[in-house]
């Protein structure tokens, strides 16, 4: 679903380049979530902004489902959904009126939209706020606006920038939920989180950035053999503390 080709990106500062993304390739299959996951300034957000074609990489590509980043980019972008906690709604227009805004934007024909809107509003438990105004709504129910939006193209990728960031128990259970839902579709789902815990449950597998590099790659069980850790948590404090993973290798 989701092919990721030796995306490599720098970018020039005062003291020299800095190499945010090195030589970085990893794979999103059918219904698999995946998590791409490492500290602040490993490479996830422009990582996530080389696939949505938001950023030119310097080198490599991204794939989905034959189209590519570099050949066929608003192919691409009409195949992927984005959500992220900094995501933020259209307060002058009702709920209804952003989606469907958003639908036509992805070119989907209207009354594909308005059909899609109202079974993606009582998933999400949002039909009574669809023509309420969006600038009127709670932290939790823009939340669940944002996630219908992202699915209102109906892409077979979808891509979640730190979701759960700033939610609270209840809203974080809504994005468990919400990504279940995904998989029932048979989304490839990639999640970029600091939150390591919420990771472990989440995702079938996890690419482990340091410094731009993927160092490790497999299943929680891969990790854990290979590591001799049983947690997330403490796999990225060996990383971060100046230790390796089994020499960067992936499994």
């Amino acid at each position: 679903m989701l092919q990721v080709k030796a995306l490599s990106k720098s970018f020039p500062l005062e003291a020299g380049l800095v190499h945010a993304v090195m030589n970085l390739s990893f794979h999103v299959d059918q219904t698999e979530v995946y998590g791409l996951l490492g500290p602040n300034g490993a490479g996830k957000t422009t990582t996530l902004r080389m696939i949505l074609g938001l950023l030119e990489p310097d080198a490599g590509y991204a794939e989905v489902l034959g189209y590519r980043t570099s050949s066929d980019p608003e192919k691409v972008k009409q195949r992927l959904g984005f959500v992220s906690a900094s995501d933020g709604v259209y307060p002058w227009l009702s709920v209804r009126e952003m989606l469907l805004y958003f639908g036509d934007l992805y070119g989907v024909a209207p009354e594909v939209a308005g059909d899609r809107c109202e079974r993606l509003a009582a998933l999400m438990g949002i039909s009574e706020l669809l023509d309420r105004r969006a600038g009127g709504l709670s932290t939790g129910q823009r939340q669940r606006v944002t996630l219908v939006r992202g699915l209102i193209h109906d892409p077979p990728v979808m891509l979640l920038d730190e979701p759960t960031r700033g939610l609270d128990v209840v809203g974080v259970q809504t994005i468990f939920e919400y990504i279940g839902h995904l998989r029932e579709l048979g989304k490839a789902v990639v999640i970029c989180t600091h939150r390591l815990d919420e990771a472990e449950r989440l995702c079938d597998r996890f690419g482990l950035l340091h410094r731009g590099n993927l160092a490790h790659e497999g299943t929680l069980q891969q990790l854990q053999g290979a590591t001799s850790k049983d947690h997330l948590v403490d796999m990225f404090a060996g990383l971060l503390s100046g230790g390796s993973l089994s020499g960067g290798a992936h499994v």
